[in-house]
């Protein structure tokens, strides 16, 4: 009874511990120091939103989490792996939806999970269950055939998140996922998001620039001020933290000392407008 007891309170203790978890992690370039001593803690299954400024660090967060950046100090684990000295096996465990378009337009959406599926060594007798799966839970089943250049700007997310998602990762990168999407297209993608954490237990991080959105995805969110975590907590915890009928506008205001504006310099329109005008 004792070791019953035992190995229950040990699985527990297991299941409550963080599935992605930095420790100082920080980043610098040169003098710069994009991201300076992040340290998070994110359960399984939760969505958790990084917002903050163009120049706050977000990006730079999901780019070391991916593996795709080193830290230059500090630590972080996902799923249990070090992104340093693990880092493949972190790969395997992780799904990315970068800024930029990563689908191939000269290819059917159907062709794009296949090289996926290739790529990831899913076996061959489960791909075309897999690619018909992740096809239909998307609701592009209907256009599997069609060349992706033919598809709409939500459409063409949601086929990314289909990609990111074939081979069941444990953690869910998404960074801006509905940039450059009108309001009808942006609102399709969040249902998707939803279905994905709700359906699997899809533990996801995403950044985002619009407060309405991170207000409608996550459970938490972490607002990032040069470099650092200003303030973090659930939507509702943060508006409460500076006053009775604050927004998620209010307190982006309020902890990042910048008005809520998603145009960003030179380089951040060009780069937003540059996907919106690939996506349309």
């Amino acid at each position: 009874m004792t070791i019953q007891r035992t190995e229950l309170l040990s699985a527990l203790r297991a299941e409550a511990k963080p599935i992605l978890e930095t420790n100082s992690l920080t980043r610098r370039f040169k003098d710069l120091t994009a991201v300076d001593h992040l340290s998070i803690a994110i359960q399984p299954g939760e969505m958790f939103g990084l917002v903050g400024p163009n120049g706050a660090g977000k990006t730079t967060v999901i780019k070391m989490l991916t593996t795709l950046l080193p830290p230059s100090s500090g630590d972080a684990w996902v799923a249990g792996f070090d992104i340093v000295h693990q880092s493949a096996d972190v790969r395997r465990v992780i799904g990315y939806v970068p800024q930029l378009v990563s689908a191939d337009g000269a290819l059917t959406g159907r062709e794009n999970l296949l090289i996926v599926a290739k790529l990831y060594h899913i076996p061959r007798r489960e791909r075309a269950g897999r690619i018909h799966d992740a096809l239909d839970f998307m609701g592009l089943a209907d256009v599997e055939n069609k060349m992706v250049r033919e598809y709409s700007g939500g459409m063409i997310r949601r086929l990314e998140i289909a990609q990111s998602m074939l081979h069941r990762p444990r953690v869910l990168f998404l960074d801006e996922p509905t940039v450059g999407l009108d309001p009808i297209a942006r609102k399709a993608v969040w249902e998707h998001i939803r279905r994905l954490r709700s359906d699997f237990g899809t533990t996801i991080l995403l950044t985002t620039h619009y407060m309405e959105e991170a207000d409608e995805l996550c459970n938490r969110v972490a607002i990032m001020h040069l470099g650092r975590v200003a303030a973090i907590g659930t939507p509702a915890e943060l508006k409460a933290s500076i006053g009775e009928g604050a927004t998620l506008d209010d307190v982006f205001v309020h902890y990042s000392g910048f008005e809520v504006d998603s145009g960003g310099n030179y380089r951040e329109v060009s780069r937003t407008r540059r996907v919106a005008r690939r996506l349309a």
